[in-house]
């Protein structure tokens, strides 16, 4: 039989098809994972700089703060509209990989973008561009972070997205850094400033252009919704295995087979993920607001501008830093993401209140552990959200990413605190949304535990089973239509 050329093999497969995508062991799911790394480095690039870029705007074009929060709305805007709507049908549609390639060419188009918006020096035009790319961004991430949270052993779902989203502060640390030390490097505040971000932008789409060929051509899993069914099931008959003594009834064998098991239920009584998506909203914008103002904090606090950039890279660096830390110490039984979800996120909130009442270098410092304690929470949040949904994943995680529109909606209510009183002040905001964030946590830690601690026990995947040993990802092994006529003309032109 002929083989096929790559351009002509399938590339999407349906919802409710059952692949080997269940069974992936730790290996079988680590160069699918990695290709998908790199995607967090890109978008932690664009977010990096898109702080530094709020503050010389401000100054080359004499905004006001809460204009300049202008720029951040319109990114995050695009969390809010994209995910639940485009993103989320394209992904439940045609699957992960077409997703990815749609985020990249948005991505690249927004990029493109920036160039006539730095000509005409049009803060409309920026924010504009930057909608464009927050709406590839949303794409990418609709199917990144859930891609990440299901494709491997469950038990090591917050360890994948918290090492992902290290590489993602990575690329938050080298923005500013090169912001600060080329980009601006003696031309602060200034038209050529914006030229040197401009050459980056163009670079960065060429970029993409080059990712999206790679995932084409690349073998990935496609992870379906009736996958997360089968896997669901799996998990819920080792549960009853264990509580039963280690015996296993004929139905859970049937289970564990793939023949289901792992419905959830109605998708309006999901109560864990709509939780997760209210905390979601509300640390991410807490997150943001931080990051945005962190520069006016600094000034306040009698640093300069770029020394106040500087330092919003030591931050960025600590946030990565600690993320791989977290991911480290999720790989130790003793340390449960809920429980680590609930340090965290209540050290963000003792943090932010020192900074609010200290002054000078001890603020900073304050404000700095704030951003090094925020590493773990999104990722977190993220996958323990998922936790339980089966065949309502890739929905629940499109819900996930659209609260990243937290970022359009505090950022403004801390530029108009700025405006008023001073940055000191202001990060009541950021406070008030850690607070309402920990309402997921108490949840949690309270009321569903055993849900959590099931999937963070569960065998599947770090055990190989019979129908996962040394198979083939089922995606890549589908016929083509040339190839399905092949056999049949084969088929029939064989004597009987």
């Amino acid at each position: 039989m002929a083989r096929s050329k790559p351009w002509n093999r399938k590339i999407t497969v349906s919802d409710d098809t059952v692949t080997s995508a269940a069974d992936l062991t730790l290996r079988q799911s680590l160069i699918p994972n990695l290709l998908v790394t790199i995607l967090f480095f890109l978008w932690g690039f664009a977010y990096g700089l898109l702080d530094v870029l709020n503050s010389h705007f401000r100054s080359l074009l004499s905004l006001s703060a809460s204009q300049a929060a202008g720029l951040s709305s319109a990114y995050f805007g695009a969390y809010f509209l994209l995910p639940p709507t485009l993103s989320a049908y394209v992904l439940r549609r045609f699957g992960f990989r077409i997703t990815f390639m749609l985020g990249l060419m948005i991505f690249a188009v927004g990029c493109l973008l920036f160039w006539p918006s730095g000509l005409k020096q049009s803060f409309g035009g920026f924010c504009g561009s930057m909608f464009v790319v927050g709406a590839g961004l949303a794409t990418l991430e609709t199917a990144a972070d859930p891609f990440l949270s299901i494709c491997g052993p469950t038990r090591y779902s917050e360890v994948r997205l918290n090492l992902a989203q290290a590489v993602q502060g990575v690329g938050s640390f080298v923005a500013p850094l090169l912001a600060s030390r080329v980009f601006f490097a003696k031309t602060v505040d200034n038209e050529a400033g914006l030229k040197n971000v401009q050459w980056v932008y163009l670079g960065v789409a060429g970029f993409d252009v080059l990712l999206i060929v790679l995932f084409f051509f690349v073998k990935m899993p496609e992870i379906t919704g009736r996958d997360m069914e089968v896997l669901e099931g799996k998990v819920n008959s080792e549960e009853r295995k264990a509580e039963d003594g280690g015996k296993g009834t004929g139905e859970e064998m049937v289970v564990a087979a793939g023949g289901g098991g792992g419905d959830p239920g109605p998708f309006r009584k999901q109560i864990n993920l709509f939780l997760a998506v209210w905390s979601q909203f509300c640390y991410v914008g807490a997150q943001v607001a931080v990051a945005n103002y962190f520069i006016y904090f600094c000034e306040e606090a009698g640093r300069s501008t770029a020394t106040s950039s500087d330092l919003l890279a030591v931050g960025q660096g600590l946030y990565a830093l600690n993320r791989f830390v977290a991911g480290g110490l999720l790989t130790i039984p003793a340390f449960k993401p809920r429980y680590m979800l609930a340090v965290y996120l209540g050290l963000c909130f003792v943090f932010a209140v020192a900074a609010m009442n200290t002054t000078g270098t001890t603020s900073i410092a304050m404000l700095m552990l704030v951003l090094c304690f925020e590493s773990c929470c999104f990722a977190t949040i993220f996958t323990l959200g998922l936790r339980g949904l089966g065949r309502h994943t890739k929905l629940g995680g499109s819900l996930l990413v659209a609260a990243i529109s937290g970022g359009m909606v505090f950022p403004p209510m801390m530029g108009a605190v700025v405006d008023a009183k001073d940055a000191h002040t202001a990060m009541a905001i950021p406070m008030m949304g850690y607070i309402l964030a920990w309402v997921y946590p108490l949840y949690v830690n309270v009321w569903n535990r055993d849900v959590m601690d099931s999937h963070r026990e569960a065998r599947v995947g770090v055990e190989p089973s019979a129908t996962a040993d040394d198979k083939a990802i089922q995606l890549e092994e589908q016929p083509t239509k040339v190839e399905k006529e092949e056999v049949e003309v084969g088929t029939r032109a064989t004597p009987k």
